[in-house]
């Protein structure tokens, strides 16, 4: 009954074959509270875990709490919001399991980016107008990696234009002078600098029409296979995640009500709310009706 949703411009993106060897982040009864009058709860008792190399599509609707999920795990949270309960654990490919709630402020500006990075929500025009496309990732390098002379910087900037097919001939180019899909493409090359093991993607694609959407979706899947980072992928639509995620949470009210393979998702959702989710999106094929007015 649902498949008349299934986004046909996502062809041929792949998902699902790189193998799942171990758990690379661990959250369990993780709570989130808007300090406000009245308190808002905005996520629940959170428990998951993301395995490494895999891609976790994390959905719901506007204001359910996705984003304040993510930005919580990785302390980027601001006042009012106030983690209340719970623990975050990074288990790093060195064999050293992380706290991330115990890092203090150095140590946690060292770890994101580095290990974990993140394609802000509206990132493609987060970029600094008066800032060439290499100065931006220039920076990344110069204050991560301070042994770097100029000139690997430069190289390493090159080469990560190049593996995002925007072209080294951009490197002097600024942002408005690049298209959408362009800027979209600069900013996962700035997550993707530091060859961190978690790429965290809040709603990447929004902005972007569906030829250029389906295009750095088919990006992100194949840099996922060539680098063997994890990626969190946050949207609101359901139909994209069910392409490209190996697995997918369905929150609501701030509280993660299914977790399953997309598989299980797309042909046995176990709860109301998701067969809601999967209903609620119109049908690609079926008999016409007449629409009253």
């Amino acid at each position: 009954m649902l498949r008349g949703i299934r986004p046909a411009y996502l062809s041929g993106i792949t998902k699902g074959t790189t193998p799942m060897r171990d758990t690379l982040l661990s959250v369990r009864d993780f709570s989130v509270v808007y300090d406000v009058d009245p308190p808002v709860a905005a996520v629940r008792n959170v428990s998951l875990d993301l395995q490494r190399g895999e891609i976790l599509g994390l959905a719901g609707e506007s204001g359910c709490g996705k984003t304040t999920l993510a930005y919580g795990v990785q302390r980027l949270l601001k006042a009012p919001a106030v983690i209340t309960s719970g623990s975050v654990t990074f288990h790093d490919a060195s064999g050293e399991d992380i706290d991330v709630n115990a890092l203090d402020p150095d140590a946690m500006r060292r770890f994101r980016w580095d290990k974990v990075s993140m394609v802000f929500q509206g990132a493609m025009n987060s970029l600094n107008p008066v800032a060439t496309i290499g100065a931006q990732l220039d920076d990344v390098f110069e204050v991560h990696r301070p042994g770097m002379t100029s000139a690997e910087r430069r190289a390493a900037v090159v080469e990560l234009l190049e593996i995002v097919k925007v072209g080294a001939q951009r490197y002097r180019s600024y942002p408005h002078e690049l298209s959408g899909g362009m800027r979209q493409r600069v900013m996962i090359a700035m997550a993707l600098a530091l060859r961190p093991q978690l790429m965290v993607m809040d709603e990447p694609t929004t902005a972007l029409d569906v030829l250029v959407q389906r295009e750095i979706l088919k990006q992100i899947s194949a840099l996922r296979h060539e680098f063997g980072f994890s990626v969190v992928f946050i949207t609101h639509d359901l139909p994209l995640l069910l392409e490209i995620s190996d697995r997918i949470a369905i929150m609501r009210d701030g509280r993660i009500v299914e977790l399953a393979t997309a598989e299980r998702i797309w042909n046995d959702p176990q709860d109301a709310y998701t067969k809601t989710l999967l209903e609620s999106f119109p049908r690609l094929t079926g008999e016409k009706g007449m629409v009253l007015r």
